[in-house]
């Protein structure tokens, strides 16, 4: 599934999801939320119409945390992922001229069930195929940390050319 998805070179959010609308046909618009989220509420939301998707995302925060949220609600998007339950009237306040259209609305809020999962393992793979994300190791985080500040290890070398 992965290797079906247009990856750019350098990578941003905002390419891939005009690629993948020209790959699916089907328009494909980014939406900042106008406040931040905060804990319990979604940073993240995939909303599609008979006509057209949104991904909606949180923009008050790290580029690379909005790099994720895009890049997770994507992997909704690629994996066909349908909503459990009709959500459409936490939506009314948007700018959508037929509410009625909507097909689904998956929020980003709950990482327990099998298609959250699945969102975030797509949004992890293609974060490391572009080099945004190192690929895990053996040891990382605050052991690899202590490992490369011992000398027991060189740390990654953080290319100049990336934005974060």
């Amino acid at each position: 599934m992965i290797d079906g998805i247009p990856v750019p070179d350098p990578f941003s959010a905002h390419t891939l999801c005009a690629r993948l609308a020209r790959q699916r046909g089907r328009p494909l618009r980014l939406l900042a939320l106008p406040t931040p989220t905060v804990p319990g509420t979604p940073s993240g939301i995939l909303l599609a119409t008979e006509s057209e998707d949104f991904i909606l995302y949180d923009a008050q925060t790290s580029p690379l945390h909005q790099e994720h949220i895009i890049v997770h609600e994507i992997g909704h998007l690629v994996c066909n992922h349908r909503s459990a339950t009709d959500d459409r009237e936490h939506f009314r306040h948007l700018d959508i001229s037929d509410p009625r259209s909507l097909r689904q609305v998956l929020p980003r809020i709950r990482y327990g069930d099998e298609q959250e999962q699945e969102a975030e393992m797509i949004a992890t793979l293609i974060l490391e195929a572009a080099g945004r994300v190192p690929a895990p190791t053996l040891l990382s985080g605050m052991l690899g940390g202590l490992e490369a500040a011992m000398g027991l290890r060189t740390p990654r070398a953080r290319d100049p050319e990336a934005p974060c």
